[in-house]
Parts: C-alpha cells; structure tokens; sequence
C-alpha cells in the first residue's frame, strides 16, 4: 500500500501545488523534495509489477524516472490526484526497462550462440501482465456484468456465447444482453478502472483517457444517468 510522506518543512511551507509549479518551472529544490515525498509510490509500483530477471533495484531506478516524468508533466489545476496521474507513467517506464532487460538478455544468449527459447522473453511477459490485467479488471465489474463479458469472450475455456445464450441464461432478452455488454465495456475502459491495462497498452495519454471519460459520459447520458437493471 502506497503511504505518501510528508516531510517538506513547516506550517510556513509552499503548498504541493506550488512545489510542482516551481518543479515545472525548473526549481531543483522543489522537484528533489517531491521525487523525495513521493518515492513511496515509486515502491508501490515496482513490488506490484512482474520485474522478470530484472533487479529490484533497477526497477526502482526506472520507476524514479517514471516519477520525475509524471512531477514534471502534472498540473494541480486539473483536479486529479497525483497518485492516480503518476501512477501509470511510473507502471510504464518500469514496463520499458523490464522489456529492454529481457531483450539484452536474449541478445547476449544469441550473441553466445546459446539455444534460444522460441518466443521472446520480453514478449511473453508482456502478454502474461496483459492477460492477467485483464482478468483482474473484468472481476472488478458487478457480477451480472462480470458474467456477460467472461461468457461473451469465452474468458472462462468455453466458446463465446451469443447475446441469446446470454439472455437466456439470465432471465433476460438478447437486447437487453447486448446493453449488459455495452454497459459492461463503458465500465471496462473508464480511467478509473483502467490505468494498469492502459499503461500495458501504451494507451494512458491525457488524450486516451479523455476520450475513454467522453464515451462513459455519453453513454450515462444515454441511459439517463443510471446503470440498467
């Protein structure tokens, strides 16, 4: 669990919004006591991600990048958290460097003419982490919800199933099934649910998730700011 610090002066101290102006700005006091508050989030990360053969110690040293990257392109006016903006850029510069080092590794054993694996290291855990992403986002959803996405997908070895299959089996039309699995890929692809899957996808921009936050809103809007029953 991510516990911010605070050990930045007194009463008489700026506000961390003014710290992160000033960091942007170019002051390297400022930008060094916030790398320093929040290098519990830096951990928080690295021990939730699957490093492979990389060090722990090389991950934190991605991630303080991935941090350094998020303090400097953060804007306290926008109303977000600096947990929830810093979070995926840390999540995806750590991604980076496991990929780079899995890579090298595979290279060095070529370079050997050692016998390779088939498939490449960096590739296989990519597709892990995503698979496992996934599956731990589509749990999140309401039960009713979780249950059209698993058997829509097959996401449980069973071959997809149709919207009338769906219906069936819970009482329901094949309409409203189809709206379930539209109100269920909404909640899916929300920034509130989904930063650990975006960053895995390179799909976390600002840009991403406004877009993701406009097809949400338009789609409350549409069933009048309610969740079907």
């Amino acid at each position: 669990m991510y516990v911010q610090t605070h050990e930045m002066g007194g009463p008489s101290s700026p506000s961390e919004a003014t710290l992160f102006r000033q960091a942007r700005a170019g002051c390297a006091e400022s930008l060094n006591g916030l790398m320093a508050r929040h290098d519990g989030l830096v951990q928080a990360v690295v021990r939730r991600q699957a490093l492979g053969d990389l060090p722990f110690a090389e991950a934190l040293q991605a991630g303080r990048i991935g941090l350094w990257r998020a303090i400097l392109g953060f804007d306290p006016s926008r109303g977000l958290a600096f947990s929830t903006y810093a979070w995926p850029c840390i999540m995806h510069q750590v991604w980076r460097a496991v990929k780079a080092h899995a890579r090298f590794h595979t290279q060095c054993m070529a370079d050997d003419g050692l016998a390779l694996e088939p498939s490449d290291p960096a590739v296989v855990w990519e597709a892990t982490s995503v698979r496992q992403a996934l599956g731990e986002l589509v749990h999140r959803l309401p039960r009713r919800l979780q249950y059209v996405v698993i058997t829509r997908y097959g996401l449980n070895g069973s071959l997809p199933a149709l919207y009338r299959q769906i219906g069936t089996a819970l009482g329901l039309s094949d309409e409203r099934a189809r709206q379930l699995h539209a109100e269920a890929l909404v909640w899916l692809r929300h920034p509130a649910h989904s930063q650990t899957l975006r960053s895995l996808l390179s799909r976390h921009t600002l840009a991403d998730y406004e877009s993701a936050d406009a097809l949400a809103q338009h789609w409350l809007q549409r069933r009048g700011g309610r969740h079907g029953r």
